[in-house]
């Protein structure tokens, strides 16, 4: 079980009230608001951008033809999609 405590921070009276309304149009209290930006930044879990050992085992699955321009192939399909 987590123990509530409170925190009292002095901040610029602009970004209070931005927060605020921004915590109003989210449904979300500001104080939930900045506990869970203050875990986000100071958690101990897996970043975002680590790869995993499922997508690290798939990479080089697919051989992919090297006589292939993909980038002018995908030009050519954006330009017939957009005409």
């Amino acid at each position: 079980m987590f123990m509530e405590t409170k925190l009292t921070l002095r901040l610029n009276k602009n970004v209070i009230e931005r927060a605020k309304k921004y915590a109003q149009n989210h449904k979300i209290s500001l104080s939930k608001m900045i506990e869970v930006y203050l875990e986000s930044i100071t958690s101990t879990r897996k970043k975002d951008n680590e790869i995993t050992p499922l997508v690290e085992s798939l990479s080089g699955v697919i051989d992919l033809d090297t006589n292939v321009d993909y980038k002018n192939d995908y030009t050519d399909y954006l330009t017939e999609k957009y005409k």
